[in-house]
């Protein structure tokens, strides 16, 4: 005999998580227009607020994490597959970590000047 569960709770294993995504979605977007007026509180006042990111630490990280991701996920298609397309599955995040390193260099030798 298979158990079916009732339409309560079936709805209810409906409607949570979008109920949970929803309230997700309103406390971000409710710190996102916070952070917003605070910064724009500061401008009117003349202060000067800090950059949300430092944009060079940023594209360091996160080129160090697509090169070695796209480095693995290419060595494992390879032996996997022995190239075709999954290779792209590897090869493209490495581009894009090779790119942010690149632009992590760029920055450092105009900052040097």
């Amino acid at each position: 005999m298979q158990y079916t569960p009732s339409p309560v709770a079936q709805l209810m294993i409906t409607v949570i998580p979008m109920v949970g995504i929803v309230v997700a979605g309103v406390v971000v977007f409710s710190f996102l227009l916070w952070n917003h007026r605070q910064r724009m509180a500061q401008i009117e006042r003349g202060l000067n607020p800090p950059p949300l990111i430092d944009l060079k630490r940023f594209s360091l990280l996160l080129g160090l994490l697509a090169t070695a991701v796209g480095l693995v996920l290419t060595i494992v298609m390879l032996l996997v597959e022995r190239g075709g397309y999954g290779l792209l599955g590897g090869l493209i995040p490495f581009a894009v970590g090779v790119g942010l390193l690149l632009y992590y260099r760029i920055a450092e030798i105009d900052r040097g000047r």
